[in-house]
């Protein structure tokens, strides 16, 4: 594992390289640019907003009012994570020409998928804090928001490695991963709230299982509701984003050799 974090950043540049040129190229062409990293995620808080404030207005209990806000405090972070580990999958199958030259790091293509996920989640923070300003939802607890993030992007990264360099074997995993992560969306307290849920029952006891369970209600705890109580929570996720991305980098070691021959 430590080998792993020390080829990663002996390729920082290149990691820098890479991410600038995938940030680029999804905007290629298109008249707003960058500025879509924002209206975006501006347009699907709006969007929520009519669903939930005129559709279905009053489904909910007063503890996660307004619900539009409380569920992108959720669907947000979702977004970056299910985005890494999904397109990760393919990366370096689609990435074959890099991968074949001999000093090529094939880790460095999960980690920019990673990076570059992680840019368009930042860029679509500053509109969430807006509406959760506006709203007086807004506490000193936002400045915590690195610790969810840091665990977050562990976790990733370890799921990323993991699940990038075992698709070039296996390439039934990229049908079947589109599933397990819609299955992993429910099993995930980002439509619900996990503070509503009796102790001590087995839906509680399944979602502890659930690393993501813990960094999202961390989200939920620093953006929407200003308090903080689940510590031990997404410090049992970041043990688990540990052992994830210590299982990456040995999966990453042992086939490394075969990736340019099966891509």
């Amino acid at each position: 594992m430590l080998a792993e974090i020390r080829t990663l950043f002996k390729f920082r540049p290149l990691i820098q390289s890479l991410v600038s040129r995938e940030l680029k190229a999804r905007y290629r062409g298109s008249v707003l640019g960058f500025l879509w990293s924002f209206v975006n995620p501006l347009l699907l808080l709006l969007t929520y907003t009519v669903v939930f404030t005129l559709i279905l207005p009053g489904r909910q209990s007063q503890n996660i009012q307004p619900y539009f806000l409380f569920f992108f405090c959720g669907i947000l972070p979702w977004t970056w994570f299910a985005a890494s580990v999904g397109e990760s999958a393919g990366v370096i199958i689609a990435s074959g020409n890099l991968i074949k030259k001999v000093l090529f790091p094939a880790e460095v293509l999960p980690t920019v998928t990673v990076l570059a996920n992680l840019a368009h989640f930042l860029l679509g923070l500053p509109i969430l804090l807006v509406f959760l300003a506006w709203k007086g939802k807004l506490a000193w607890t936002v400045l915590l928001l690195p610790l969810p993030i840091f665990v977050q992007f562990v976790l990733s990264l370890g799921l990323a490695l993991f699940v990038s360099a075992l698709t070039v074997h296996f390439r039934d995993i990229q049908n079947i991963l589109g599933h397990v992560l819609h299955l992993w969306f429910f099993a995930t307290p980002v439509l619900y709230d996990y503070a509503a849920i009796p102790e001590h029952t087995p839906l509680r006891q399944a979602l502890r299982l659930n690393p993501m369970t813990h960094v999202l209600v961390m989200y939920q705890q620093l953006l929407f509701h200003g308090a903080i109580d689940h510590w031990r929570g997404l410090f049992l996720s970041l043990l688990v984003g540990i052992l994830a991305f210590a299982a990456g980098a040995f999966l990453f070691d042992r086939l490394r050799d075969t990736l340019p021959e099966e891509v």
